[in-house]
Protein backbone atom coordinates (compact mmCIF):
# COMPACT_ATOMS: atom_id res chain seq x y z
CA UNK A 1 0.00 0.00 0.00
CA UNK A 2 1.27 3.48 -0.51
CA UNK A 3 2.14 5.31 2.45
CA UNK A 4 0.99 8.98 1.49
CA UNK A 5 -2.04 7.18 0.25
CA UNK A 6 -2.79 5.98 3.90
CA UNK A 7 -1.39 9.36 5.21
CA UNK A 8 -3.45 11.06 3.04
CA UNK A 9 -6.99 8.40 4.11
CA UNK A 10 -6.14 8.95 7.60
CA UNK A 11 -5.60 12.84 7.09
CA UNK A 12 -9.41 12.54 5.74
CA UNK A 13 -10.92 10.85 8.14
CA UNK A 14 -9.39 13.35 10.82
CA UNK A 15 -10.79 16.35 8.87
CA UNK A 16 -14.15 14.37 8.70
CA UNK A 17 -14.23 14.06 12.31
CA UNK A 18 -13.64 17.64 13.02
CA UNK A 19 -16.13 19.08 11.01
CA UNK A 20 -18.66 16.48 12.41
CA UNK A 21 -17.60 17.99 15.84
CA UNK A 22 -17.60 21.36 14.49
CA UNK A 23 -21.02 20.78 13.30
CA UNK A 24 -22.31 19.41 16.54
CA UNK A 25 -21.29 22.49 18.64
CA UNK A 26 -22.83 24.87 16.25
CA UNK A 27 -26.30 22.91 16.63
CA UNK A 28 -28.55 25.43 18.79
CA UNK A 29 -29.57 23.90 22.23
CA UNK A 30 -32.91 22.86 23.41
CA UNK A 31 -35.08 25.48 24.76
CA UNK A 32 -35.83 25.61 28.56
CA UNK A 33 -39.18 24.94 28.73
CA UNK A 34 -40.34 22.68 31.75
CA UNK A 35 -43.78 21.27 31.58
CA UNK A 36 -46.40 22.98 34.11
CA UNK A 37 -46.88 21.42 36.75
CA UNK A 38 -50.56 21.23 36.10
CA UNK A 39 -49.76 18.76 32.92
CA UNK A 40 -49.24 16.22 35.18
CA UNK A 41 -51.23 13.01 34.47
CA UNK A 42 -53.75 11.75 36.71
CA UNK A 43 -52.65 8.10 36.28
CA UNK A 44 -50.31 5.86 37.73
CA UNK A 45 -47.67 7.87 35.44
CA UNK A 46 -48.27 11.41 37.49
CA UNK A 47 -48.29 9.53 40.44
CA UNK A 48 -44.55 8.56 40.27
CA UNK A 49 -43.82 11.89 38.66
CA UNK A 50 -45.38 13.60 42.05
CA UNK A 51 -43.68 10.88 44.70
CA UNK A 52 -40.19 11.50 42.86
CA UNK A 53 -40.72 14.88 43.40
CA UNK A 54 -40.94 14.28 46.57
CA UNK A 55 -37.65 12.23 46.87
CA UNK A 56 -35.54 14.98 45.35
CA UNK A 57 -37.35 17.50 47.30
CA UNK A 58 -37.51 15.66 50.96
CA UNK A 59 -34.85 13.13 50.77
CA UNK A 60 -33.46 13.50 53.95
CA UNK A 61 -37.38 13.42 55.40
CA UNK A 62 -37.91 10.19 52.78
CA UNK A 63 -34.86 8.16 52.70
CA UNK A 64 -32.78 8.75 55.66
CA UNK A 65 -31.19 5.17 54.89
CA UNK A 66 -29.62 6.55 52.13
CA UNK A 67 -29.03 10.15 53.27
CA UNK A 68 -25.67 10.57 55.35
CA UNK A 69 -25.76 14.06 56.13
CA UNK A 70 -28.80 17.07 56.56
CA UNK A 71 -29.26 17.77 52.47
CA UNK A 72 -31.95 17.10 50.00
CA UNK A 73 -31.24 16.76 46.10
CA UNK A 74 -32.88 20.20 45.56
CA UNK A 75 -30.23 22.24 47.78
CA UNK A 76 -28.30 22.18 44.29
CA UNK A 77 -31.01 21.24 41.78
CA UNK A 78 -32.82 24.09 42.84
CA UNK A 79 -36.64 24.54 42.66
CA UNK A 80 -36.78 20.83 41.71
CA UNK A 81 -34.66 20.72 39.27
CA UNK A 82 -36.26 23.84 37.20
CA UNK A 83 -33.97 26.36 37.48
CA UNK A 84 -30.93 27.26 34.74
CA UNK A 85 -28.18 26.91 35.62
CA UNK A 86 -28.64 25.28 39.07
CA UNK A 87 -28.00 22.00 37.77
CA UNK A 88 -31.89 21.33 36.24
CA UNK A 89 -32.86 18.37 35.52
CA UNK A 90 -34.43 19.37 32.31
CA UNK A 91 -33.25 17.37 29.32
CA UNK A 92 -30.78 15.32 31.72
CA UNK A 93 -33.05 11.85 30.42
CA UNK A 94 -32.00 12.27 27.12
CA UNK A 95 -27.95 12.38 27.27
CA UNK A 96 -27.64 9.74 29.18
CA UNK A 97 -25.90 7.38 29.30
CA UNK A 98 -22.64 9.54 29.04
CA UNK A 99 -18.98 8.83 29.57
CA UNK A 100 -17.94 10.59 32.41
CA UNK A 101 -14.10 11.04 33.40
CA UNK A 102 -14.32 10.83 36.90
CA UNK A 103 -14.89 7.40 36.78
CA UNK A 104 -13.86 6.69 33.12
CA UNK A 105 -16.45 5.13 31.93
CA UNK A 106 -20.30 5.58 30.48
CA UNK A 107 -22.54 5.42 33.37
CA UNK A 108 -26.62 5.19 33.66
CA UNK A 109 -28.52 8.41 35.01
CA UNK A 110 -28.96 5.98 37.76
CA UNK A 111 -25.78 5.63 38.61
CA UNK A 112 -25.31 9.00 38.28
CA UNK A 113 -27.93 9.75 40.82
CA UNK A 114 -26.84 7.30 43.39
CA UNK A 115 -23.11 8.82 42.55
CA UNK A 116 -25.07 12.08 44.17
CA UNK A 117 -26.00 9.76 47.10
CA UNK A 118 -22.42 9.06 47.74
CA UNK A 119 -21.43 12.17 47.36
CA UNK A 120 -23.16 15.20 47.84
CA UNK A 121 -25.62 13.39 50.11
CA UNK A 122 -23.03 11.41 52.35
CA UNK A 123 -24.99 8.28 52.28
CA UNK A 124 -25.65 4.97 49.74
CA UNK A 125 -27.00 4.48 46.72
CA UNK A 126 -30.59 3.56 45.81
CA UNK A 127 -31.10 -0.04 44.29
CA UNK A 128 -31.40 0.68 40.54
CA UNK A 129 -34.45 -1.20 40.51
CA UNK A 130 -36.28 0.00 43.18
CA UNK A 131 -39.46 2.12 43.38
CA UNK A 132 -37.92 4.63 44.92
CA UNK A 133 -35.23 4.79 42.03
CA UNK A 134 -38.08 4.63 39.55
CA UNK A 135 -40.12 7.13 40.52
CA UNK A 136 -37.25 9.92 40.22
CA UNK A 137 -36.93 8.03 37.02
CA UNK A 138 -39.87 8.86 35.89
CA UNK A 139 -39.98 12.63 37.39
CA UNK A 140 -36.55 13.60 35.39
CA UNK A 141 -38.03 11.58 32.30
CA UNK A 142 -41.72 13.77 32.67
CA UNK A 143 -39.02 17.04 32.79
CA UNK A 144 -37.41 16.66 29.76
CA UNK A 145 -40.81 16.54 27.73
CA UNK A 146 -40.02 17.80 24.71
CA UNK A 147 -36.47 17.64 24.78
CA UNK A 148 -34.75 16.03 21.93
CA UNK A 149 -32.86 12.73 22.70
CA UNK A 150 -28.94 14.16 23.22
CA UNK A 151 -30.19 17.74 23.10
CA UNK A 152 -28.49 20.05 25.64
CA UNK A 153 -30.96 22.65 26.93
CA UNK A 154 -30.36 26.26 27.80
CA UNK A 155 -29.11 26.87 30.98
CA UNK A 156 -27.87 23.21 32.05
CA UNK A 157 -24.79 22.46 34.53
CA UNK A 158 -23.78 25.31 36.32
CA UNK A 159 -23.54 27.88 34.18
CA UNK A 160 -20.10 29.91 33.10
CA UNK A 161 -17.21 30.80 35.53
CA UNK A 162 -13.44 32.30 34.90
CA UNK A 163 -11.89 29.11 35.25
CA UNK A 164 -8.43 31.00 34.46
CA UNK A 165 -8.89 33.89 37.76
CA UNK A 166 -7.03 32.22 41.17
CA UNK A 167 -8.98 31.85 44.32
CA UNK A 168 -8.30 33.98 47.56
CA UNK A 169 -9.81 31.87 50.68
CA UNK A 170 -9.02 35.22 52.97
CA UNK A 171 -10.90 37.44 50.55
CA UNK A 172 -13.71 34.70 50.70
CA UNK A 173 -13.90 34.69 53.95
CA UNK A 174 -14.53 38.60 54.22
CA UNK A 175 -17.53 38.37 51.73
CA UNK A 176 -18.72 34.83 52.78
CA UNK A 177 -19.46 37.03 56.37
CA UNK A 178 -21.10 40.18 54.07
CA UNK A 179 -23.06 37.64 51.57
CA UNK A 180 -23.92 34.59 52.65
CA UNK A 181 -23.87 34.17 56.92
CA UNK A 182 -26.83 35.86 57.04
CA UNK A 183 -28.65 32.70 55.94
CA UNK A 184 -25.80 30.00 56.27
CA UNK A 185 -24.50 31.10 59.44
CA UNK A 186 -21.05 32.52 60.78
CA UNK A 187 -19.63 29.05 60.76
CA UNK A 188 -21.36 26.98 57.82
CA UNK A 189 -23.89 25.08 59.52
CA UNK A 190 -27.15 26.58 57.69
CA UNK A 191 -30.47 26.71 59.78
CA UNK A 192 -32.53 24.48 61.01
CA UNK A 193 -36.23 24.57 61.03
CA UNK A 194 -36.79 21.15 62.83
CA UNK A 195 -34.54 18.08 63.90
CA UNK A 196 -33.59 16.60 60.46
CA UNK A 197 -34.80 19.91 58.22
CA UNK A 198 -33.00 22.77 57.02
CA UNK A 199 -34.21 26.23 55.60
CA UNK A 200 -30.66 26.86 54.32
CA UNK A 201 -28.63 24.16 54.14
CA UNK A 202 -25.09 23.46 56.07
CA UNK A 203 -21.97 24.24 53.99
CA UNK A 204 -19.66 22.41 55.91
CA UNK A 205 -19.60 20.27 58.72
CA UNK A 206 -20.51 16.19 59.56
CA UNK A 207 -24.37 17.49 57.67
CA UNK A 208 -22.66 18.72 54.63
CA UNK A 209 -21.32 17.51 51.15
CA UNK A 210 -18.18 14.90 51.65
CA UNK A 211 -15.47 15.80 49.90
CA UNK A 212 -15.66 13.61 46.84
CA UNK A 213 -18.77 15.96 45.65
CA UNK A 214 -18.79 18.11 42.62
CA UNK A 215 -19.77 20.98 44.82
CA UNK A 216 -16.21 20.61 47.15
CA UNK A 217 -14.64 21.69 43.44
CA UNK A 218 -13.61 25.90 44.01
CA UNK A 219 -15.29 26.12 40.14
CA UNK A 220 -18.20 24.14 40.25
CA UNK A 221 -18.83 25.53 43.59
CA UNK A 222 -17.79 28.83 42.26
CA UNK A 223 -20.70 28.65 39.13
CA UNK A 224 -23.23 27.62 41.07
CA UNK A 225 -22.57 30.33 43.36
CA UNK A 226 -22.25 33.17 40.57
CA UNK A 227 -25.26 32.19 39.03
CA UNK A 228 -27.87 31.28 41.88
CA UNK A 229 -26.70 33.38 45.21
CA UNK A 230 -27.43 35.14 47.35
CA UNK A 231 -30.48 33.25 47.05
CA UNK A 232 -33.38 35.35 44.71
CA UNK A 233 -30.35 37.38 43.75
CA UNK A 234 -27.92 35.76 41.18
CA UNK A 235 -25.60 37.26 39.42
CA UNK A 236 -25.01 39.89 41.89
CA UNK A 237 -21.61 38.82 42.40
CA UNK A 238 -18.49 39.03 39.80
CA UNK A 239 -16.71 36.13 39.00
CA UNK A 240 -13.60 36.65 40.90
CA UNK A 241 -16.24 37.44 44.33
CA UNK A 242 -17.28 33.62 43.21
CA UNK A 243 -14.69 32.04 43.29
CA UNK A 244 -12.86 33.48 46.54
CA UNK A 245 -16.01 32.91 48.50
CA UNK A 246 -16.03 28.75 46.66
CA UNK A 247 -12.32 28.78 47.23
CA UNK A 248 -13.08 29.51 51.43
CA UNK A 249 -16.48 27.60 51.91
CA UNK A 250 -14.99 23.96 50.07
CA UNK A 251 -11.71 24.53 51.80
CA UNK A 252 -13.74 23.92 55.20
CA UNK A 253 -13.89 20.90 57.16
CA UNK A 254 -16.28 18.45 55.57
CA UNK A 255 -16.66 14.35 55.64
CA UNK A 256 -14.28 12.56 54.03
CA UNK A 257 -14.83 9.99 51.16
CA UNK A 258 -12.01 7.79 50.51
CA UNK A 259 -12.94 6.32 47.34
CA UNK A 260 -12.00 9.70 46.00
CA UNK A 261 -8.81 8.70 45.75
CA UNK A 262 -9.78 6.94 43.06
CA UNK A 263 -11.40 9.26 40.83
CA UNK A 264 -9.93 10.02 37.59
CA UNK A 265 -8.34 7.09 36.83
CA UNK A 266 -7.15 8.11 33.30
CA UNK A 267 -4.94 11.10 34.96
CA UNK A 268 -7.00 13.95 33.65
CA UNK A 269 -7.97 15.47 37.14
CA UNK A 270 -9.73 18.60 36.79
CA UNK A 271 -7.32 21.59 39.10
CA UNK A 272 -9.82 21.90 42.05
CA UNK A 273 -10.53 18.36 42.17
CA UNK A 274 -10.25 17.14 46.07
CA UNK A 275 -9.21 13.51 47.22
CA UNK A 276 -8.81 14.82 50.52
Amino acid sequence: MNPLSSISRAVFVLSALLLTTVAWAAEPMAPFAPPAEAALPSDPRGDAIRAGKLLLTETKQRLPKNVGNGLNCSNCHLNAGRTQFASPWVGVWGVYPQYRSRNARMSSLQERVNDCFERSLNGRGLALDSAEMNAIMTYMQWLSTGVPTGARVEGHGFGPIGTQLQPDATRGKTLYATKCARCHGPNGAGQKIAANQYAYPPLWGHDSFNIGAGMARTYSAAAFIKHNMPLGAGNTLNDQDAIDIAEFVTHQPRPAFPAAAHDWPKGDKPKDARNG
